[in-house]
């Protein structure tokens, strides 16, 4: 599939700028390349979390395309229960003709939302095989309520229930690896990606949004506010995130994996870390070995993904 950046730039944005966003926001670009690669016949379901907050700020609405609210745990439940209706009622013949066409079924989330209260909601509906797209979008904490730390939070990452001070330093345990549980489930499509790659994102979208039956898309979105950073430099942490390797770009079809991007020079994590506050305890003298733990874990995890690369190639 070749995604052309003019075409996207002349559709329709159906994300309305004068949403509630934080200076420096990269989850308002997720959304906005998101719908201008889905399209107007869009049923979107958002559920409780900074996207939804900033954008659904009753009685306004940033969304031109239909939107569902959800609680935290149930976004996936509530999207595959409209993506069964919609079937239902073109089966019975119910619709009128100008809705019996294919129409995308999204459902978002953030990290908290999906890695921990809505997992048990979005595991049922990747099984039952609903023809819809789950996106995270993956800011590694409960950013709306407090910065209160999820199991996407990474390793040593500071936040209000993860403190750094004289006992500890920050979240004592490694991120929940989500894409991975997702492929578990063999769904026809998983892939990871982030706003700064626009092409890798709209391809994957593409991809996700074509396939017959469930997709799952985990999409990291740079915090301002609790990875505590310059509000310009969002999209460049995202791009270094993948040069690190901490969060690697690539997808599985059909179980296949597939990295689409392999770094030439691996950027070591201390560079990325150092740009954000929520590590900078870290770099106090006696932390040497977290640093350590936490470089050894990227690297462990990018070898197992080259092998299954290498193991599912056809």
């Amino acid at each position: 599939m070749a995604v052309n950046l003019k075409q996207l730039t002349q559709h329709e944005e159906l994300l309305t700028g004068g949403h509630r966003a934080c200076a420096g926001c990269t989850g308002s670009n997720i959304l906005r390349q998101i719908m201008l690669t889905a399209g107007q016949n869009t049923v979107v379901g958002g559920a409780t979390g900074c996207m939804e907050v900033v954008t659904t700020i009753f009685p306004y609405t940033a969304w031109r395309t239909s939107f569902i609210h959800s609680a935290f745990e149930n976004c996936a439940a509530t999207v595959s229960g409209a993506e069964t209706a919609y079937r239902a009622l073109k089966k019975r013949g119910d619709l009128p003709r100008e809705e019996t066409g294919r129409k995308n079924f999204i459902a978002f989330g953030g990290d908290g939302g999906t890695y921990d209260i809505g997992l048990q909601s979005l595991s049922g509906a990747m099984e039952r095989g609903h023809n819809m797209v789950y996106v995270c979008y993956d800011n590694e904490a409960y950013m709306n309520t407090g910065i209160q730390r999820s199991s996407a939070t990474p390793l040593g990452a500071f936040t209000s229930t993860a403190p750094a001070g004289k006992v500890k330093q920050g979240k004592e345990q490694n991120r929940k690896d989500l894409t991975k549980i997702m492929v578990a489930h063999n769904i026809p499509y998983v892939a990871q990606t982030t706003p700064f790659h626009w092409k890798d994102l709209a391809t994957k979208v593409e991809k996700a949004l074509a396939v017959d039956g469930p997709a799952f898309l985990n999409i990291l979105m740079p915090c301002p506010v609790g990875w505590h950073f310059d509000t310009a430099i969002g999209m460049q942490l995202a791009k270094e995130a993948v040069e690190s390797n901490f969060w690697p770009l690539f997808e599985v079809e059909n179980g296949v994996y597939k990295i689409n991007q392999k770094p030439k020079e691996r950027s070591p994590m201390e560079n990325w870390m150092k740009q954000q506050g929520r590590f900078k305890h870290l770099f106090r003298p006696g932390n040497e070995a977290i640093l350590e733990n936490i470089q050894t874990y990227v690297d462990e995890q990018w070898e197992k993904l080259l092998k299954l690369e290498e193991m599912t190639a056809k």
